[in-house]
């Protein structure tokens, strides 16, 4: 055959081959979608969570999904998650990446495929019960039928029975009703003027908006939908006094109206011996400063105008950063944070962008690891307010001048900060232990096996979730921070091309951050795993 003939002929094989090459290559839900959907949007989407469909299933999502979801997926609607990631990363994330985003793409442009169900991961489980073993205190508000028909903002005071100080490592939320509350903030209150605005209500708790409206309350938590309990790292804990009570501010979701709640908190006490306090808090706007003009202050936004303003604080000693929170009300746009070290004025600590500020998504985010912010460090704060009829959550209609306040017509400027007293090492201190399963780590059939660990931090038992994506004999073992290996579960097993979830006990080990890792021919795939 002449060569030309020859690569005619070649061409047109490959043409002909191109239709079944590319049906290969179309994702599918059960190698491909699931994972995504079950890590990222599962959470928030199951049988009685807040949002309005579960994704738990093919069948799911292919009711609920299709093109809606991709619409979402393509804009950075959903999952939601308001910082923006190329500013700055934050713990546990949910963000998808960039061949995430392409998979979904692709399998709903191609039909949505189910693939071969007998390879799709579990459905995930949520547990229904308390994340940090048995409690040390356990409080729960009394039931409230939800009056409004739209966003409804309460809060209920409880009495915390501690008759000592103590220091809490994790502070939990267990919704009542995960159908209607969308967030919860919980304050610690120890004037008694809480108290106060409860016993002024008739019904159970009193309204509220922003804040607890208390005046000298501390807040001690955050709860979004999806979120896990945070665990402060050893040494560490947010104080509660001797004689307290306990506010959770519950943020109930329009359409609740008629449905009954009664979230409870669950607090774990510190080890006994040497623990830093972890504050949550901010300083107020009069104790920032706000930059020369047109930054200047105070914060007045007047009507039917957009404004910015900016401000700074200087650190007195040096700290220990864990989190960061922005805080504005329904004129916010967007509002970011970061610091500069004199020392080093180059190099800018970025904190927190959020790009389009929405006050329905709002929250406390941990940093990866803790930031240390030297003695001498410029805070900046950086907020724009949209007060003019384009604003579809201006609360005014003409819009009027809005001031400083804790009203839902008024407005803040506020960014908070976890944070204590900085000492040496602080900086590797890791507080994102999940697992960075990014891109094809998702799928069963690359050279990396899925590997996750569940719960994590873990004080008893917890899971290991994994795909090995190929049949080999494995070794399951965990390191400390020196790389010693403290103990093992398999040396020499053998495993399938399937997925596997089994228990592993941790209740021997001693508390500290750990490196579980999964081995099999010179190959090795490890997470992060904190005992406590």
């Amino acid at each position: 055959m002449h060569f030309l003939s020859l690569r005619k002929a070649v061409a047109a094989t490959a043409a002909a081959l191109l239709p079944f090459l590319s049906f290969a290559q179309t994702p599918n839900f059960s190698q491909d979608i699931a994972p995504i959907i079950y890590s990222h949007c599962s959470t928030c989407h199951h049988q009685g969570a807040i949002a309005p469909f579960p994704l738990m299933s093919y069948h799911d999502v292919v009711n609920n999904g299709g093109y809606a979801m991709l619409s979402d997926v393509n804009a950075r609607i959903m999952p939601p998650w308001p910082p923006d990631p190329n500013y700055s990363h934050l713990a546990h994330e949910r963000v998808l990446t960039p061949n995430e985003i392409q998979l979904i793409n692709d399998w709903v442009n191609n039909g949505e495929p189910q693939g071969d169900s007998t390879l799709a991961p579990p459905p995930p489980v949520f547990p229904t019960g308390s994340q940090i073993g048995t409690p040390d205190v356990s409080v729960q508000m009394e039931p409230y039928v939800v009056q409004s028909t739209t966003d409804e903002y309460r809060c209920f005071v409880i009495p915390s029975g501690l008759t000592s100080d103590q220091f809490a490592k994790a502070i939990e939320v267990i919704p009542g009703n995960r159908a209607i509350v969308h967030h919860v903030l919980i304050f610690y209150d120890t004037t008694g003027n809480c108290l106060q605005n409860d016993l002024a209500d008739p019904g159970p708790g009193y309204q509220c908006f922003g804040g607890s409206g208390c005046g000298e309350e501390r807040l001690v938590g955050i709860w979004v939908p999806g979120s896990q309990p945070q665990f402060y790292p050893q040494g560490m804990g947010i104080q509660l006094q001797a004689n307290g009570w306990f506010v959770i501010q519950v943020h109930y979701a329009p359409g609740s109206q008629g449905q009954t709640d009664s979230t409870r908190v669950n607090v774990k006490f510190a080890n006994p011996g040497f623990t830093r306090p972890v504050f949550l808090t901010a300083p107020l706007e009069h104790i920032y400063t706000f930059d020369p003009p047109p930054f200047n202050g105070p914060l007045v936004i007047p009507a039917n105008q957009v404004k910015t303003f900016r401000n700074h604080y200087e650190v007195p000693i040096t700290l220990s950063a864990l989190a960061v929170g922005p805080h504005m009300h329904l004129l916010g746009q967007k509002i970011k944070a970061f610091g500069v070290d004199p020392a080093n004025p180059t190099d800018t600590m970025k904190f927190i962008d959020i790009p389009k500020w929405n006050f329905h998504w709002q929250g406390a985010y941990f940093f990866p690891k803790v930031r240390k912010v030297p003695a001498g460090t410029v805070l900046h704060g950086e907020a724009t307010y949209d007060n003019t009829v384009n604003n579809e959550d201006n609360p005014n209609d003409p819009p009027q001048t809005v001031t400083l306040g804790e009203q839902t017509t008024d407005e803040m400027f506020l960014v908070y900060f976890a944070y204590t007293y900085y000492l040496p090492g602080d900086e590797n201190i890791v507080l994102d232990s999940a697992a960075a399963l990014l891109g094809n780590e998702n799928n069963a059939d690359v050279t990396h096996p899925y590997f996750e660990v569940y719960p994590n931090p873990s004080d008893n038992e917890t899971s290991v979730y994994l795909h090995p994506a190929m049949a080999a004999d494995y070794a399951l073992r965990l390191y400390d921070v020196q790389g010693r290996a403290v103990k093992e579960w398999w040396t020499n097993r053998k495993l399938q091309d399937a997925w596997l979830t089994e228990q592993i006990d941790v209740s021997d080990v001693t508390p500290g951050l750990y490196f579980l890792s999964l081995e099999t021919k010179g190959q090795r795939t490890t997470r992060k795993l904190s005992v406590y």
